[in-house]
């Protein structure tokens, strides 16, 4: 396994894999709203002070999806974490939030949130149990109905 900055070429395979997570739980994705950030992941993430990473495979498949948004220059926002089905329940999860929350501190964020939607319950207990907790969110997204803020 290999976690590396994406780029736009890798745009496609990151569509698939994210859209495809959401149908799975019932979730429409929202490419020219929510979603649209991936039409120019460089743009919106690596030259805004940001970070997108990609989780590959050793076959050279993107199975996981990890990134960082900046939202002031104190408040970040995690997004698109996504991890493919058969690489649940092994760490990877763990292993992505850690890298995210890594990158936030290193690129000088006090504080990181995020919203997420109550049908991802892997996902929000896993934000649970690394100390995020619930606050009234912008929520942007309306496939979303949490908002959680953690300090780094």
């Amino acid at each position: 396994m290999l976690l590396r900055p994406a780029t736009n070429q890798d745009r496609a395979a990151i569509e698939d894999l994210i859209f495809s997570i959401l149908r799975s739980y019932g979730l429409e994705p929202a490419p020219d709203s929510t979603d649209a950030d991936l039409q120019d992941i460089e743009g919106n993430y690596l030259e805004n002070e940001g970070r997108f990473d990609v989780l590959v495979s050793d076959e050279n498949q993107i199975v996981g999806t990890v990134a960082v948004h900046r939202t002031t220059p104190a408040l970040c926002e995690l997004r698109k974490m996504y991890l493919s089905p058969p690489m649940r329940g092994m760490g990877w999860g763990r292993k992505l939030l850690d890298h995210a929350l890594l990158s936030a501190r290193a690129l000088g964020y006090s504080q990181v949130w995020l919203e997420t939607a109550e049908s991802l319950q892997e996902a929000h207990a896993l934000y649970l149990a690394y100390g995020f907790t619930p606050f009234e969110g912008p929520h942007c997204s309306a496939r979303c109905d949490f908002a959680l803020v953690r300090d780094l």
